[in-house]
Parts: C-alpha cells; sequence; structure tokens
C-alpha cells in the first residue's frame, strides 16, 4: 500500500515496479477509471529510441559543453566583491553607477 506525501507523492511498490518494468525516470500517466484510477505507463517505447552508445556519446557531449562553460575565465577588472556572477556580462560598470552617472555630488 502506498500512502501520499504532503506534496502529493506517491511511491511505487517494489514488486509492482519489477512486475511492469517501470524505472526511475518513467512517465505514468493517471487516468479516470469510474469510481478508481488507472496508472499506465506512458514512455514504454520512449527508452528505446536511442542506444546506449548514443546516449552516452549526447552525455559525454554535454558534459563536454559545460567544462567549457565553467572555464571561461572571469574579467580581470571586476572585483570579487562587487556581487558579479560568472554568468552575466561583465561591462566595466556596475548597476549602482548608474544611478549616480551625470548627477552632481
Amino acid at each position: 500500500m502506498a500512502k501520499v506525501t504532503s506534496k502529493l507523492q506517491l511511491t511505487v511498490p517494489k514488486t509492482i515496479a519489477d512486475r511492469y518494468g517501470i524505472r526511475p525516470g518513467d512517465t505514468l500517466e493517471w487516468l479516470p477509471a469510474g469510481d478508481g484510477i488507472r496508472v499506465v505507463r506512458a514512455d514504454k517505447g520512449a527508452r528505446q529510441g536511442r542506444t546506449v552508445e548514443e546516449r552516452l556519446a549526447l552525455f559525454d557531449r554535454a558534459t563536454e559543453r559545460q567544462r567549457q562553460r565553467e572555464a571561461r575565465p572571469v574579467p580581470a577588472q571586476v572585483p570579487a566583491d562587487s556581487g558579479w556572477k560568472p554568468h552575466e556580462i561583465a561591462r566595466g560598470w556596475r548597476r549602482e553607477d548608474l544611478y549616480t552617472r551625470g548627477r552632481p555630488r
């Protein structure tokens, strides 16, 4: 018997998962069936679309792209304590500079 969590999640009992070949990442479709609910595995054929080698090659390419993004140098003109984040573009000025630019002090 499965119990519904506070986030409305259920755990599939191991005996049921083994019997019907349900694995982590599978999509289950919930269908109304009168006074009950019918649960159907929606992606039964989806896993067979690519071979293990193809999926590993895709993973390797994605990993390499991530490594390249992380290896980008941080511009030297931006002080470390400025609050600049690596995904932002360094322009040589800060947001605070916009509020005082052109105004007499």
